[in-house]
């Protein structure tokens, strides 16, 4: 149901090649952390094309905020031409402390 969630509206060709891709969602909960700071997830990743060059991609959320879900995409020519995401990294972070981290296997 995601495939066609992130397809829905394209209706030529070139729309759904811009959609295709891979996609991440990232819940995250802080509800101690909420006042102290804003919330920034940070998305850092490596893809096939582009040998060991470390991407990275941020969502800010507002320091009221105890919980979220962010979205990053990895699609349309940025996947094309850089190839499938093989390892990935998020980290959320509140003001300038790191709260949480996760990372896939072959992340170094």
């Amino acid at each position: 149901m995601e495939k066609e969630q992130h397809l829905h509206g394209a209706v030529s060709w070139e729309e759904q090649r811009n959609r295709l891709g891979q996609y991440y969602t990232l819940l995250w909960d802080d509800p101690d952390g909420a006042g102290q700071g804003d919330v920034e997830i940070i998305f850092q990743y490596q893809q096939g094309g582009s040998a060991s060059l470390v991407k990275q991609m941020t969502k800010i959320f507002p320091s009221s905020a105890s919980k979220g879900v962010a979205e990053f995409a990895v699609i349309g020519d940025a996947y094309f031409k850089g190839g499938k995401v093989l390892t990935w990294k998020a980290t959320l972070r509140r003001g300038k402390r790191e709260i949480a981290s996760r990372q896939s296997y072959l992340w170094q």
